[in-house]
C-alpha cells in the first residue's frame, strides 16, 4: 500500500485528512500586504503555513496555489510564526488532487 503523506484526521479530531507538503506560496494579507508562506500541510478545507508576518485570527488572506489560482482563507489561529487557515470555499476534490500533484512536482525540482 502506498502512503499519500496524509495525516489521519482521527489523530487531531479534524473531519478531513491533511496532506503534508513543503510549498512556498505568495499571498496578499490585510492592507494588501505581500506575504511569503511556507505551506506545510493542506486539505480541501484549509492549510497550515509558516509566515513571518504578524497575522491574527479573523484576518483574511488571499493565497496563490498551483492550478487553483488565488483562493481566500480566514486565519483561524496564529502562533509562533505558524498560521492555520480555513478556505472561504472548499477546493473541489479533482482540483485538489491536481493542485497536490503540482505542489509535489514543484518540490521535486
Amino acid at each position: 500500500m502506498r502512503s499519500t503523506g496524509a495525516m489521519p484526521a482521527a489523530i487531531d479530531g479534524r473531519l478531513i485528512s491533511r496532506d503534508e507538503v513543503q510549498h512556498r506560496a505568495r499571498a496578499i494579507g490585510p492592507g494588501a500586504a505581500s506575504l511569503a508562506l511556507l505551506v506545510v500541510n493542506i486539505s480541501e478545507d484549509g492549510l497550515m503555513a509558516r509566515c513571518e508576518a504578524v497575522l491574527h485570527p479573523g484576518d483574511v488572506i488571499s493565497i496563490d496555489l498551483p492550478d487553483i489560482g488565488r483562493i481566500d482563507a480566514q486565519i483561524r489561529w496564529a502562533l509562533g510564526g505558524r498560521i492555520g487557515c480555513q478556505f472561504e470555499q472548499r477546493i473541489a476534490p479533482d482540483a485538489y488532487n491536481t493542485m497536490l500533484t503540482a505542489m509535489r512536482a514543484i518540490a521535486r525540482n
